[in-house]
């Protein structure tokens, strides 16, 4: 576990919350856990970085193989940045289904300034053609990005994030363990992080405060 608190300690440093972000983070796919921390102090329903966190940039390719350049494809939007794998049992799955029936929902003003962008922990098992697959089922809009692990866990590094473990299973297979955390992007910082367990209606009322934080010469279409 020495790696992962070591990843923590970065973002606990930028939040001065240490208590509350151990909660929100330490809850990769354990088979059912959940993250059971009450939302912190701040402006949204996860924990609101304050100051907010300077936008670190990387560049991975997509699911069709274009290079996909983090800080200048976001740059006009709200950026939600996950790291996870389609193989998970319920972190991966129930984040990227609430935001995909959040999105439904929302005014396509507010949707269409949001970009998800799902990058896999196992790129052994999710192909090019799985993982755009599995995130096809939640919403065709969602991004997909992969690339060798130890340059992901470099990327997640970056962001305050764990590394990505493999977990072996006694039965057979393996599973992995990863932050369960989404990071919030807007205008060229990291804003929040919002914990596995974060419910619709949070999203709901998040997702448009965040819209509205773009700045706004780079809100014009």
């Amino acid at each position: 576990m020495s790696a992962p608190r070591a990843g923590y300690l970065a973002l606990v440093r930028i939040l001065s919350e240490r208590l509350v972000l151990a909660m929100l983070l330490l809850a990769g796919c354990k088979g059912g856990e959940r993250a059971k921390a009450s939302p912190p102090p701040g402006k949204y329903h996860g924990a609101t970085l304050v100051p907010p966190m300077p936008q670190p940039d990387f560049t991975l390719p997509t699911t069709e193989g274009k290079p996909f350049h983090f800080k200048a494809e976001t740059k006009d939007y709200v950026g939600l940045l996950f790291f996870g794998y389609t193989h998970c049992p319920d972190v991966c799955p129930v984040h990227m289904s609430n935001l995909a029936s959040v999105l439904d929902r929302l005014p396509v003003g507010v949707a269409g300034r949001i970009k998800v962008i799902f990058v896999t922990v196992d790129p052994k098992r999710d192909t090019p053609r799985e993982l755009r697959a599995w995130l096809d089922k939640m919403r065709p809009s969602f991004i997909g990005l992969r690339g060798p692990i130890d340059e992901v866990n470099k990327i997640q590094g970056k962001f305050g994030m764990p590394r990505a473990e493999v977990e072996q299973n006694p039965k057979g297979g393996y599973g992995m363990g990863h932050g369960a955390a989404v990071i919030a992007v807007v205008g060229d910082s990291v804003r929040a992080l919002f914990p596995f367990g974060i419910r619709q209606s949070d999203w709901m009322e998040d997702l448009p405060k965040l819209v509205a934080t773009i700045p706004p010469e780079r809100k014009a279409d």
